[in-house]
């Protein structure tokens, strides 16, 4: 089974992801917080991450996946939800910061 890197900003903390999980699976298997309201299935959009480097090696981001992003805050031209990026390569990733305060709702 491939193996590859995601590196999550800004903590710096770089990770080892399993070709065939989610950069939010990822996270989450690694202790790193990243709000998911929905569940990770593409039903909200507070999963966005701003993909600094790799962003080339991703499939084009779905119509739904699209429809999501116009609702998130700091969106950028790499922006994408992380429940939707299959790691097939490494990648950077910067979690903005209205998806980084998980205080007010904890995590889920």
């Amino acid at each position: 089974m491939s193996r590859f890197k995601v590196t999550f900003l800004p903590m710096g903390k770089t990770v080892e992801a399993t070709a065939g999980h989610t950069v939010l699976d990822t996270a989450l298997l690694h202790g790193i917080e990243l709000d998911h309201a929905c569940g990770g299935v593409c039903g909200c959009s507070t999963c966005h991450v701003i993909v600094k480097q790799g962003f080339a090696s991703l499939p084009p981001a779905s119509d739904r996946e699209e429809d999501m992003l116009d609702n998130a805050p700091f969106l950028h031209s790499t922006s994408r939800l992380a429940c939707q990026i299959d790691v097939t390569a490494d990648l950077i990733v910067e979690i903005p910061p209205m998806n980084r305060n998980l205080v007010s709702e904890g995590q889920h």
